[in-house]
């Protein structure tokens, strides 16, 4: 009886039944699920410790990580109260936690096959083809050896990840964004890795930095669904492209998962590709194309790539 209370008491709280609803079909390490549960790291790690030892997960060390998962001994010996588990576990599925927690798990799972270790690892396990040396960021780097010395604005650019990337074929890149913490990480990065490149300016989307005409390429990547005014931010990209210049936007497709908005901040809900292609043509682009950059069966996000040119202004005539 004891034994039961004890167990019993475990299962009535609802942290606890959200990590062994996770759990129960893939694993994850703290980190991964401080993320997927919207947690402080301290609090799912007190989680799995009372878990693992009243048996109901386990742990396995791969690498430098630690990764949990349902035990196989707690499905056996507790085979009919797991059966009620699972049950209840797919009945809230389509509860607003439960689909917040799925969206972060195809996130994670996303991030996981991006990298290349990881699915390097995976190749061999599954005795597919593993070539030595296959990076995602080396063909990123070739193909922008193609490209002619660009100015390029990276508008909401976060860590900069993606502004580190494009100095190594720019001839200039100014990064900015609105958070000064998160321009502070990206100029330390950037001079650890040696880029000289890269000029780091605090700005918002919607009164950018920059001399009219100044930049040959802008990207907006992931920041257009923060943008309180969308059509705002985009004329004033628009704004500082030379004539010629190309506006390249990465957003998500419109979705439903609304916990993005108190979590994440996001202004939208991501964009329909009609929306999107209205939107940069509305600010004055020409050639405009939206395509799918990434989409992963069962993850709710999908990635658009937007793409226009501006064609060459007017110049206004002499009297």
């Amino acid at each position: 009886m004891q034994q039961a209370s004890t167990l019993y008491r475990l299962l009535g709280d609802t942290a606890r039944l959200r990590l062994l609803r996770v759990l129960a079909h893939e694993r994850f390490n703290v980190t991964e699920l401080t993320g997927i549960l919207a947690m402080a790291q301290s609090g799912v790690s007190r989680h799995l410790g009372l878990l693992k030892e009243a048996g109901l997960i386990e742990e396995a060390r791969d690498g430098t990580f630690t990764y949990y998962r349902v035990a196989v001994s707690f499905r056996q010996e507790h085979s009919a109260l797991w059966t009620t588990l699972d049950a209840q576990f797919d009945e809230a599925v389509s509860t607003p936690d439960a689909r917040a927690d799925d969206a972060r798990v195809q996130e994670v799972l996303r991030l996981r096959r991006e990298n290349f270790d990881r699915r390097a690892e995976a190749d061999a396990r599954d005795h597919r083809q593993l070539v030595p040396g296959r990076s995602w960021k080396a063909w990123s780097r070739a193909l922008g050896m193609l490209l002619p010395a660009l100015d390029v604005a990276d508008i909401g650019c976060g860590e900069g990840y993606l502004a580190m990337e494009a100095a190594q074929w720019a001839r200039r890149v100014i990064a900015i964004d609105r958070s000064p913490d998160v321009l502070i990480r990206g100029r330390t990065a950037s001079a650890r890795r040696g880029l000289r490149n890269i000029t780091w300016k605090r700005g918002e989307l919607e009164r950018i930095p920059l001399d009219d005409q100044s930049m040959d390429l802008v990207m907006l990547s992931h920041a257009l669904h923060h943008a309180p005014d969308p059509a705002l931010a985009l004329a004033e990209a628009v704004r500082v492209l030379k004539d010629g210049g190309r506006l390249l936007v990465l957003d998500l497709r419109a979705h439903d998962e609304t916990w993005v908005r108190q979590r994440l901040g996001d202004a939208w809900l991501g964009f329909t590709d009609e929306r999107l292609s209205a939107l940069l043509t509305a600010a004055g682009l020409s050639r405009v194309s939206v395509r799918v950059g990434a989409r992963t069966a069962g993850d709710p996000f999908v990635v658009l790539l937007a793409t226009g040119t501006l064609a060459r202004r007017r110049k206004a005539r002499q009297s």
